[in-house]
Parts: C-alpha cells; sequence; structure tokens
C-alpha cells in the first residue's frame, strides 16, 4: 500500500461555504434534492448537514467532510508544538528526530490522548507519525545544526551590541570617519594541509580520496586589513620560526610584511611589527585619523601597541567578547570564500607538484592566487554593510539574532547586590505563557447577564498559612453573588458546571487567580492550554556565580582614550610585578624541574646571562642583599607589597605584612 493514497473522487471536498448557501436555499422552501443538484453536493450530505446546523441551533460552525479517525494531535495542538520546536532551534536547543518523538508520546500521555499501542511499547512516536507531522507543517525542516560555542551564543546580547554601536557612534561623531578611513582587522590560520573541493568519482564506491601534504600540516597565521570601500592593504604574515627572513613572503603579494615566532601566533611584538606595516600603507597620522575595529585578543591591547596607535593617529575601536562572527566584517564576507579559494589553490598545487610536500614557505605563493578571487570589492563592501558599521546601522539586528541568549538572560548579579530584582520582561523572552494567571475583575453591564450556573470552586480557608490568599469579606459577598463572576475563556455558555469536561486531553489542571479592582484575590481552577513546555521547559541557566578567577572579562571600548589605555597599562605594570615576583620566589624556594640533558646547557647559560640583567631583591628590615645571604638561609614574602625578608628578621607567621605596610 502506498504512503500517500491518491484520491479517485472528489467526494468530501465541498466547501463549507457551499453547504451554507444551500442550507438558505432549502430554509428558504426549495426541495432538498433540487438544492443539492443546484449546488453539486450530494444530498444525503446536505441532509446531514441540515440535520446537525438544526440541533446545534442554526450555528453555522458544522464540520463536514471525511475526518482523519487515527489522528493523535488536533490541528491547534500540532501548531502549538511546531512553534515549540521553532523556538527551541531559535535559541540554538534544538530537538532531533528521536526527541521528537519521545516528546510527542509524552504529550499524548501527560493530556491523556488516545495513542496506537506502538507508541507505548516503544516509548515514542512512530516513524510514519513524524513524516506526516513534517509534511503537515511546512514551516519545519531537518537540518544539520553548526557548532556554537556557548560563549558566543550568550555573549551576542542586545546589552553588548548597544554598547558597541554607541562607542562606533562616538568616535564616528568625534572624528567624522569617512568609509575609506575605516578598516577592519583579523588573523586567519593557513595551514599546509587543505580541505579537498569536492570530486567525480565512481558511484557506490565507499571511500574516495584526495592527496594532501600530510597528516597534520604546519599553521602560518595571516594578518588582512580591508577598509569600508572594499580595499585591502598586503597581508602580514606570522611564520612559526625563532628568526624571520625576508625571503619568507617572496613569492607572496606585493608589499607582503611579515614576522616569526616560535608558535606562529600572533603575538605582543608580531603584531607591533603589523601596526608599523599598517601604518605605512594606510598614511596614519594624527593629522589624519584612521578607525580601526577589531577584536580583543591579547596582542591587540598590550600597553606598546596602544601607546604606537595614539602616537600615530590610529583610533583603536574592540567589538564585544565572542561576537566577532556577528559584528566582524571579514569572519562575515571575507574569510570563508578565502578559505575556499586556498583550498582550490592547494588542491591544484598538489596535481602541479606531484610526490613533492607543501611546506610553510609556500603559502604566501598560494595567497598570491587565492587573495583576488576572495577579496574582491563587492564581498568587503557586503561585510561592513551586513554587520552595520558602513553604513551606520545599529537596528540591523532583529531579536531573532538576539534568541540564543534566552538561556543565560537573567539580572546583573552587581545590580541585584544594591537591591531588590523587580519583574523584567526581556526582549527575547518572546514565549507566549502556558496558560492564563491573572484576569482583572471591571464593573460591566455583561456582568449582570451571567448565569449563576459560572464555575467557582471555593479554596478552604482553614488551616492556611499567612502567605496564602485569604478571601475577604469582598471575595465572600462575590461567592454569594455569582452575578459579580467573570468566566473564563472557553466557558461562555450558561451551562452547568458538569458541562465543563475536566478532561486532560484538552488541558491540564492549573489554578490562575482573578483580582478585583479592589485588590482582593480569589482562586478558580480551570485547564490550562496545550503546551510542550510542560513536559520539557525551555532551557535557563541559574543565576552566574560572582568570582575573581579567571581573566579579566573584556568588552567593546575604545582603547587609544586616555582613561582606557591607562586602565591597561596599569593590569600590564600590575602582572610584571607578580611575574617578578614569581620569579624570586621560586629562586628562593630553590624548585627544581625535570629537564633533560639537551636543556640543561641551555637553561644553564640562560641564567649565567640574564643573572647580571635581573634587580637584586633585598630585605626590607635589614636591608641586606639576597646575593649576600648564607646558604639555606630562608626568606620570607609581604602579602601586601610582595617585597621580601630575612624569616629571622620576622616573627615567622606564615602570613608576613611588613612594619612598611603594617603602619599605613
Amino acid at each position: 500500500m502506498p504512503r500517500v493514497r491518491q484520491r479517485k473522487t472528489t467526494k468530501g471536498r465541498a466547501d463549507l461555504s457551499t453547504y451554507k448557501q444551500a442550507y438558505d436555499d432549502v430554509k428558504a422552501g426549495s426541495s432538498l434534492r433540487t438544492t443539492a443538484e443546484k449546488h453539486g453536493l450530494n444530498h444525503c450530505s446536505l441532509f446531514r448537514y441540515v440535520h446537525k446546523r438544526d440541533a446545534a441551533g442554526n450555528d453555522e460552525n458544522q464540520e463536514m467532510g471525511y475526518k482523519a479517525h487515527n489522528r493523535v494531535f488536533t490541528r491547534e495542538q500540532e501548531l502549538e508544538l511546531s512553534k515549540y520546536l521553532i523556538r527551541c532551534a531559535d535559541i540554538y536547543f534544538g530537538l532531533t528526530k528521536k526527541d521528537v518523538m519521545k516528546l510527542a508520546y509524552e504529550l499524548t500521555v501527560k493530556y491523556n490522548l488516545s495513542r496506537p499501542r506502538t507508541w507505548d511499547d516503544n516509548g515514542m512516536a512512530g516513524e510514519e507519525w513524524f513524516r506526516m507531522f513534517m509534511k503537515r507543517n511546512s514551516e519545519l525542516s531537518v537540518r544539520a545544526a553548526q557548532a556554537t560555542s556557548l560563549s558566543r551564543a550568550t555573549s551576542f546580547n542586545r546589552k553588548n551590541v548597544d554598547a558597541f554601536y554607541d562607542n562606533l557612534a562616538n568616535v564616528m561623531d568625534r572624528y567624522k570617519f569617512e568609509p575609506q578611513n575605516i578598516y577592519n582587522v583579523d588573523e586567519t590560520g593557513i595551514t599546509t594541509v587543505q580541505k579537498p573541493d569536492r570530486i567525480i568519482a565512481r558511484r557506490g564506491a565507499r571511500q574516495v580520496g584526495s592527496v594532501t601534504s600530510a597528516e597534520r600540516g604546519a599553521l602560518v597565521t595571516v594578518a588582512i586589513a580591508v577598509n569600508a570601500i572594499g580595499n585591502a592593504i598586503p597581508p602580514f604574515f606570522v611564520f612559526p620560526r625563532v628568526r624571520y627572513q625576508d625571503h619568507f613572503v617572496r613569492d607572496g603579494p606585493i608589499g607582503s610584511a611579515g614576522s616569526a615566532n616560535p608558535s606562529g601566533w600572533m603575538q605582543d611584538e608580531s603584531f607591533m611589527h603589523f601596526l608599523d606595516h599598517f601604518r605605512k600603507h594606510t598614511n596614519a597620522s594624527p593629522s589624519r585619523k584612521i578607525l580601526l575595529v577589531l577584536d580583543n585578543h591579547a596582542s591587540h591591547i598590550h600597553i606598546n601597541a596602544l601607546d604606537f596607535c595614539k602616537t600615530n593617529g590610529i583610533v583603536m575601536l574592540s567589538f564585544p567578547p565572542h561576537c566577532s562572527h556577528k559584528l566582524q566584517p571579514l569572519d562575515r564576507s571575507v574569510f570563508g570564500p578565502l578559505k575556499k579559494a586556498v583550498n582550490s589553490t592547494c588542491d591544484g598545487w598538489m596535481r602541479s607538484h606531484p610526490g613533492k610536500t607543501m611546506t610553510i614557505y609556500d603559502i604566501p605563493g598560494i595567497l598570491t592566487t587565492a587573495m583576488p578571487l576572495a577579496l574582491t570589492q563587492s564581498n568587503i563592501q557586503a561585510g561592513f554593510r551586513t554587520t552595520g558599521i558602513v553604513p551606520f546601522n545599529r537596528h540591523l539586528f532583529t531579536e531573532l539574532d538576539f534568541a540564543p541568549a534566552f538561556v543565560t538572560d537573567r539580572p546583573n548579579p552587581l545590580e541585584a547586590a544594591d537591591g531588590p530584582i523587580q519583574n523584567i520582561n526581556t526582549l527575547e523572552d518572546k514565549t507566549p505563557p502556558t496558560s492564563p494567571s491573572i484576569l482583572t475583575l471591571e464593573p460591566q453591564e455583561e456582568m449582570e447577564e451571567l448565569s449563576n450556573e459560572a464555575l467557582l470552586v471555593q479554596q478552604p480557608t482553614e488551616n492556611m498559612p499567612q502567605c496564602s490568599q485569604v478571601l475577604d469579606k469582598e471575595q465572600e459577598n462575590i461567592i454569594a453573588n455569582p452575578k459579580l463572576l467573570i468566566i473564563l475563556p472557553g466557558h461562555e455558555s450558561s451551562s452547568s458546571a458538569q458541562q465543563i469536561s475536566p478532561k486532560p486531553s484538552k488541558s491540564s489542571q492549573s489554578i490562575p487567580v482573578l483580582t478585583t479592582q479592589t485588590g482582593s484575590i480569589m482562586t478558580l481552577t480551570t485547564p490550562s492550554l496545550f503546551s510542550p513546555e510542560v513536559i520539557r521547559p525551555l532551557p535557563k541557566a541559574p543565576p552566574r556565580k560572582l568570582t575573581n578567577r579567571g581573566r579579566k572579562t573584556r568588552k567593546s571600548t575604545i582603547y587609544t582614550d586616555t582613561p582606557e589605555k591607562e586602565e591597561i597599562r596599569r593590569e600590564y605594570e600590575n602582572r610584571l610585578k607578580r611575574t617578578k615576583a614569581k620569579q624570586v620566589k621560586k629562586r628562593l624556594d630553590g624548585g627544581k624541574t625535570k629537564t633533560n640533558a639537551r636543556s640543561r646547557g641551555k637553561i644553564k647559560m640562560h641564567q649565567e646571562s640574564s643573572s647580571s640583567e635581573e634587580e637584586e631583591c633585598y630585605c626590607v628590615v635589614c636591608m641586606s642583599a639576597y646575593s649576600e645571604s648564607r646558604p639555606r638561609e630562608k626568606w620570607i614574602q609581604c602579602t601586601v607589597c610582595k617585597m621580601w625578608a630575612h624569616e629571622e628578621c620576622t616573627q615567622g607567621s606564615l602570613s608576613y605584612v611588613c612594619h612598611n605596610c603594617d603602619s599605613e
């Protein structure tokens, strides 16, 4: 039997409006068969419609036609489930096919819906139900999710993005930058092992291979800077070598420069070389300022780099942390085409040099071929346009873009410590409530027409705690006069309370609250709406814990402004003090580290050459030098100023505070 049955007749497809017109003709005096033939209806179907409508008191909303006898969920319930699945995908916590099938089964159990017996046997819905559910809800599709770190998903929120656009508007209004003077710089890694392109091969082959240079290749960092009108300066290479030679970039694009360090990553000294390369090609000066937007990498905000930018008229603006995937033009429209062009060029290089291994010195030549294909004017301009930098558009991102931050959207713990947190409805949380909770009673003329048969469940007032809702005199008057009640949605008819069926197939039980104008509260029991959140609530992170551990969290900042630059300088000086203190403590403790025979000689030579350059340490009590101390003489460090003293000159306590700090 085919999965989708092909209809061979048009029975049961008549529009409901046709039945309404035929009903009017029958009531006007026309015969049943004549009216059915006139409107193209079956006379038996028209008879059933007339009988149904008369029995319902001339109610036009009568269903006609064929209906599925084995459908588990109604159309409205499936729409709620579809909205829930879309919401989960928007916040980056989407459900897999198996999760959806389990959720459907749990919903049938929760709301006591009739279901096939195989659902109970397997503990989940069937494959056929899932296939037809996806077909009935065309807005859903099975997609391969892209891995996104939790930091990126939660850091891209309205507060961080608004802070960046505030800083951008500040520097744009202050310096009146033109598009050709707005640059974005970022680094990317180019490896000697490419990702092969798709090829044509034999159908049915289980494995198709393509030659690469090695199993694991070496990586060269490339720094690229582009401006808002679509131009790019020559690239800057960072090679994983101890010393840099000019012939490394001999085959690179014209004007290329580079540096080297053992790791091959961008570091403080390498970024200083790049800034000099950037100033040379952009003609930046105090009279012709340049705006440089970049991320918060440690090498970018080194104090030496900030001093260089301040002196040469480079205004440095940083993105919020973990937001470069949305706010950085190079990440949005340049690096993707560049990596694809590099892989294709590497494939061509391997075919042109069979049997040879690609080295890091071949990468500049490969980038010479790949850059013109990716760094086009249209791609670069699209990057600045899609990030709202040029032209300036701070309202570019919608609430859907901020939806992943819903999970960690919570009040600032620093603000919470100052005072009580009020109920705040965030913009990201667009999920409707699962059931009505508060209804306000207002005196209207319609209330006088309400029947005395409205549903009211009085809550016992005995042995109730003080925090519970106790009925006052006004509520007792309302109970005595049911005309003052309001009927909840779904119970508009004046039938008795027995007609309100508490079937869990429609809903679950909840207790909404009715509030009068005077503030009195009364409790009613009514079924809540169908909602998958009852079974599987949307994920929500707990309150953030305050801690001083780890690195300092950065934010979008104009680092070349004096206050921010001086703060970076203080951090740098404090870091140097801590580093020196650790080195002195290591020498005093006489700690030994495991080294091999080859590195022992190098360490000894390094210690001999650097011993004269190290700063001498003196005892804060007797002012004698560390170099003059006796063998195995113990020293102790002040916990406040980190200065050292002989243990014999102090009281020998574990927590030592020198006399200079103690006097303060």
